[in-house]
């Protein structure tokens, strides 16, 4: 790939970019990526951690025993969900400056999927 992946938080003091392919672009539904984003659902493209760069007050908080999340401190915009013993990273599409520019090829743990929330895309689930 030799497009640039970039994105950043809503106040602009945390950007990042990575010229990595995506592993994959995946929706999840479970409750603790609702809860961290504040939403009904966290779609994510993932990439390899190895070369990402970022830059800005990046905090940093354990949602799991494997997974960490970053935010802005500042803004407290959430933008990484890092496994780092798999050494991938997922980007937030909503941080992305060009969100439009991947599409979810899967749901993951819809069994926590909002009930409101229909998928229409006819991606796997």
């Amino acid at each position: 790939m030799d497009e640039t992946i970039a994105g950043g938080c809503l106040c602009g003091a945390c950007r990042y970019e990575t010229k990595a392919e995506p592993i994959n672009v995946r929706v999840c539904h479970c409750r603790l990526c609702q809860q961290a984003i504040g939403a009904a659902f966290n779609a994510r493209v993932l990439v390899p951690l190895e070369g990402l760069t970022i830059n800005g007050p990046v905090g940093w908080h354990h949602s799991s025993d494997v997974l960490r999340r970053g935010f802005c401190t500042q803004c407290g915009t959430t933008m990484f969900s890092e496994r780092a013993e798999k050494n991938v990273i997922g980007l937030t599409m909503g941080s992305l400056d060009e969100p439009d520019r991947f599409a979810p090829t899967d749901h993951i743990w819809t069994s926590s999927k909002q009930s409101w929330l229909q998928l229409a895309d006819d991606v796997p689930n």
